[in-house]
């Protein structure tokens, strides 16, 4: 069977989902986590790809980003693979595959579908029931793009958090780059459709966003 296309459209950022095999675990330890952030940092700026938030679970993990050109994102995503796959095997003393197949990937409307990928990112935690609150869990962009935490890997998309939020910043922080307005949206949790929608559409690669940006995704196949 033939694998479905990888889309692209310059300047259209991208949910990635990346499993284990079997849903098992790919980070247990902490050094597992620190050294799949040190891969993410490497291959991502080595290919010029911009990451806007991400998350790193114990079986998988979801990258909002916006590859330069059509084949950066694929180079990455392999250097990420072999060299973590490389590591987990010789630290756990295992072999074979590592991963559950490819990466999945959708493109996302730089609508309010923008704006939710980065909850729905964010708020994995929450809704695993690991956590109460995002600022919990250690392993995610949300220390940078809501407290204003340095992020090395974190590259801010130009319409967040304007899109769907509009900008508050509290201005007695020493950093001046805590975003209230994203705080309290990351306070609700997303509503079924919304998730039902970025699920469908990062497994399947229909496209994250209305009908329309649907249908022009749908035309590039």
């Amino acid at each position: 069977m033939p694998r479905k296309p990888r889309f692209f459209i310059p300047g259209q950022p991208q949910h990635i989902v990346v499993r284990g095999h079997s849903r098992k675990p790919i980070m247990t330890h902490l050094d597992d986590f620190r050294f799949m952030y040190q891969c993410l940092l490497g291959a991502m700026s080595k290919h010029g790809v911009a990451v806007h938030a991400w998350v790193l679970m114990h079986n998988h993990m979801h990258l909002l980003l916006t590859p330069p050109g059509a084949e950066s994102l694929a180079k990455a995503m392999q250097s990420v693979g072999r060299r973590y796959a490389g590591y987990f095997n010789r630290r756990y003393h295992r072999s074979g595959s590592l991963w559950e197949g490819r990466y999945k990937s959708a493109l996302v409307a730089t609508d309010d579908y923008l704006i939710s990928c980065y909850r729905y990112i964010e708020l994995n935690p929450v809704r695993a029931g690991m956590v109460q609150k995002p600022e919990d869990y250690p392993y995610s962009s949300y220390h940078a793009n809501a407290l204003g935490k340095s992020d090395k890997l974190i590259s801010t998309h130009p319409l967040f958090p304007a899109t769907g939020v509009g900008v508050v910043y509290d201005s007695d922080t020493s950093d001046n780059n805590v975003n209230l307005a994203y705080i309290e949206l990351c306070k609700e949790m997303l509503g079924r459709r919304i998730l039902t929608n970025i699920r469908r559409g990062t497994e399947k690669g229909l496209g994250i966003g209305q009908a329309e940006f649907l249908l022009k995704v749908a035309n590039l196949s």
